[in-house]
Formats: structure tokens, sequence, C-alpha cells
């Protein structure tokens, strides 16, 4: 392996994944669910943005001044293409933390952002980035950081050892990452196949071992087989954090707010009891055996009162990117899935079902005749994010952003065509971040803004591409085979994408 990696998977990149959590929009709203002052974001960092999905995103979505670094420059070399395509509004390069920090110009930053970054990298490492947000990160700044957390990965650590040590030391020194990753599945599940005794005392590994099959090999080379790993206790990180100045202030992960979703009313009480609000979530980890954890943390952080969170909150404007029909009113946490009451969810869709923004303010008024009051809203429109149904709105004029939103898609969308992965999202000039897209739904996209406005048309023109490259559609588990069948089957996406995403991609300025 290269030096310059430092132990860090760098033969296969990192998957095409972009993250809510690293849209300061997020902060706010989660920093604000806990009664804290959200900082005026202008100046925004990403450190290891892996493809650069996300900061590119983010960059070319708003008006924030974003910056970044990844040492791969493979992937780098990809994540600047994407920042020309989307206006040069990212700046992006690709130091070790310890360069980044010394290069000239870099500024103080609102947001820094560290996806995938914490538990995978060396002590050393987390130590540079620690004193790069103690340095870079304005008072009232926020950090997003995720992390592999203990209890959680107690359990099937054992087996990430095996994974890692089978892949170092029992393939033949030539073999490629994903030989490797291959020959250390099959040793796992052959070790699993022995009925071990550790087996048995964690009886869930069994079930973990057999999903990571299902799995892409960029995704387990990144999480299981870098040279360092480490989970850590919610107290750990937080010592280490308070070294940058920094106390953690709300959970990113967004269904972490409505408490009754993941736990107990026994839980609940025990939780209450404890003042310590680091102890508090050392012990709530344990209580729901967290494995991941995604947090927000500010340097500085300043209390509302219960007035002015309030007005900050009816202030933030939320759209439906979702079909209202197809909106589901589920949602998942903790203790397994739980249904939203439709007494109070059903009035909040339904007002915001011509996809046009809304201010909760609006909102408020709105569902005030059924009988919806402020707090009940406010844990509606939280799980509806939360969910991925509706979004929060940036407050800049979309028409500011919407030359890099569309350059930046349209590089997007030439994935889809190439047929190479491009994470399956676009940017939203409204939103400052983005919307899911799949790839067909892209391509169906891109052919109507180019003028092209017959669903048959677009079926076809896609159809000519899969053959083209030899693809196939899966249907029911079963690949199509003849040109008719794949005409017919996206004939009927073409013309679902139509009547219900088109007129929303419309709405959200996609481009």
């Amino acid at each position: 392996m290269a030096d310059w990696s430092d132990g860090y998977v760098t033969e296969i990149t990192y998957t095409h994944g972009y993250y809510h959590e690293l849209n300061p929009l997020r902060a706010r709203w989660a920093l604000l669910l806990k009664g804290w002052a959200p900082p005026d974001v202008r100046e925004a960092c990403e450190l290891g943005f892996g493809q650069g999905l996300s900061v590119n995103i983010h960059a070319a979505a708003s008006t924030v001044a974003w910056w970044g670094t990844d040492f791969n420059p493979a992937q780098v070399a990809h994540a600047q293409r994407l920042a020309q395509a989307g206006g040069g509004r990212a700046r992006l390069f690709d130091d070790a933390f310890a360069e980044f920090g010394q290069r000239d110009g870099v500024p103080m930053f609102d947001f820094i952002g560290l996806h995938g970054i914490w538990s995978w990298v060396s002590r050393r490492n987390r130590e540079l980035i620690v004193d790069f947000v103690r340095r870079h990160l304005r008072v009232g700044g926020v950090v997003y950081a995720s992390y592999n957390t203990l209890p959680g990965w107690a359990a099937f650590a054992p087996v990430r050892h095996l994974m890692a040590r089978h892949a170092e030391t029992m393939t033949a020194s030539g073999a490629g990452m994903a030989e490797r990753i291959g020959a250390a599945l099959a040793f796992v599940e052959r070790v699993m196949g022995t009925q071990p005794q550790y087996a048995k005392a964690a009886p869930t590994v069994a079930g973990r071992v057999q999903r990571l099959r299902q799995q892409s090999r960029a995704y387990l080379a990144h999480e299981y087989f870098n040279q360092d790993w480490e989970p850590m206790y919610f107290a750990d990180i937080a010592q280490q954090m308070s070294e940058a100045k920094l106390t953690w202030a709300a959970s990113a992960h967004l269904t972490d707010h409505v408490e009754p979703l993941n736990l107990t009313d026994a839980q609940r009480a025990l939780l209450r009891d404890i003042p310590d609000p680091v102890h508090r979530e050392t012990v709530r980890d344990v209580l729901v055996n967290q494995q991941f954890r995604r947090d927000y943390w500010v340097k500085g952080a300043v209390p509302l009162g219960p007035d002015e969170r309030r007005a900050l909150l009816r202030q933030q404007r939320v759209v439906l990117v979702v079909p209202r029909a197809q909106v589901r009113f589920k949602v998942t946490g903790t203790l397994g899935e739980a249904d939203m009451a439709p007494n109070i969810y059903g009035p909040v869709v339904d007002a915001l079902a011509d996809h046009a923004v809304r201010a909760v303010e609006a909102l408020e008024a709105a569902v005030a005749p059924a009988g919806v009051h402020f707090d009940q809203l406010v844990q509606a429109v939280t799980l509806l994010i939360a969910t991925g149904q509706v979004h929060l709105v940036a407050d800049h004029d979309p028409a500011v952003v919407r030359p890099g939103v569309a350059g930046l898609n349209q590089a997007l969308v030439r994935r889809a065509f190439d047929g190479a992965d491009g994470g399956g999202w676009l940017a939203s000039a409204v939103t400052g971040g983005a919307v899911s897209m799949g790839r067909f739904e892209q391509m169906f996209w891109a052919l109507a803004r180019q003028g092209e406005s017959d669903p048959q048309r677009w079926a076809r023109v896609v159809c000519e591409v899969l053959f083209s490259r030899n693809e196939r559609l899966v249907k029911d588990g079963k690949p199509l085979q003849s040109r008719e069948e794949h005409l017919r089957e996206l004939t009927e996406r073409a013309q679902r994408y139509a009547t219900t995403q088109e007129p929303i991609a419309a709405a959200l300025a996609l481009g």
C-alpha cells in the first residue's frame, strides 16, 4: 500500500453517497430542536469528502463558500470535475489533514463536516482533525461528525478483526483488494459454520455476517479493511472534542429527537435523572445499543429562550418532495416501526401537497383548524424530514444558484447515461441540498430539459442506451430480454415520472 495512504484503503474508491447531515440547514433545525442558537453559515468545510458529491451539491446549490480536502487523488480528481461543472464554487484539495491546516488562505469556518472519517483514521490523524477544528472553527460554529460507537460494535468487532487479519496475512501478496475482501468473507463464513462459542454468546452476529455479502465491495473496503478502525464510547469522543472547545449540541439523526420511538418509559425516566449531558448520552447508547452516531458539536453553545426558539422554528421554510399519494406515514426508531398519527400528519402533508414552499408559521395556521398545535407540528415536520419526504428550504433566491445547479446536475446525469455510479442524487436550487432520483428518472429529467416532452420518446431513448451498453432491466427478480419488454416497462416508468415526479422536479429547481 502506498505510503501516503497512512493505512487507509485507496485501491477501491469510496462510494458516491450524499449525506443530508452535512447540509448546514439540517444542523440549524437540529440545534433549534434542542434550543441552541444556530450560526449564520457563510464559510464551510468538509474534511475527507470522498467522491465529493455532498460538498459539490452544497456548494452549487447554496451561497455558502465551501472548501474541502481528501487525500485520495482519484477521488479528488472526480470531485474537482464536478466542482467545475457546478460553477467552480467548491475549493477542493488533495491535502492530508496536516497539510490542509497549513495551507495559505484557508479561512475560518462556520461549519465543518466529517462523515466517515473519525473511526477509520489513526489516532494521530484524529489529533490533527481536532487541532484543525480548534484553529479554523469560528466561535459559535458547528462541527458535524459521524463515527462508530460502543457498545453497538462490541459484538461484531471480532468478525471485523478476523476479516482484516485474513486479508492482510492469508491472501497472496499480489491479490487486489476485491479479491482479498472476497477471501475474507469466505473465511468468516467458514468460521461461523463451525458454530463457535462466540457466536452463541452473540446471536446477532451470524445474521450480520450473512448480510455482508449483500453490500458493495466499495463499502466493505472502507468500513472494515482500513488499517485503523476504532469504535469509541461517546464519553471518550466528547473528551477529544473538548480539546477543540466543542460541546455536544444535538443528534443529527432526527428520529433521535423523538424519544418514544427509541426509549421505553423506564429508560426515559432513567435518563432524566442524569444531569450530565455527556454521561446521559453515554448511558443512552447502552440503552439503544448504539452502533453509529451522527452528532453536531458547537464551539460556544448559546441557549435560546423559548419565545426566540419558537420564532426561529416558525421562520424555517419547508417543501414536500414526494407525491402526496406516495407519502408513507411510517417511521422506524430503535423500538421498531411506528405509525404517524393521521390526524396530525395528514393535515400537515395536505398543506404541502402542491409542493410550494411554506414557512412553518404558515403551516401552523393551515393545520390549526384540524386541532394540530405547534409542538405537534414541529415533531411532524421533524419526522417527515427524517424520512426524506419533506426537505428544509434555503433562504437564498433560487435564481442566484440555479446556473451552478444546472451544470452540476447535467454532469451527474451524464454518469446515469454512461452507466456509472452517480449516487442517485441531484442538486436543488430551492433546498440548497440534494433530492433523491433514480438513474432512469434522471435520464427522463434530462430529456425533458432538452425539450423532449413525450414520455414514449424518453422510453425509446433510454432503451437504446441500455441495449447499446448490453444492460438489461430486472423486473420481479427476473431480467427482461426483448426490446419490446424493455420498451413497455420503460414507457410505464416514464409516464409515471411525467405525472408524479416531473412537477416536483420543476418546483425544486433542479436546473
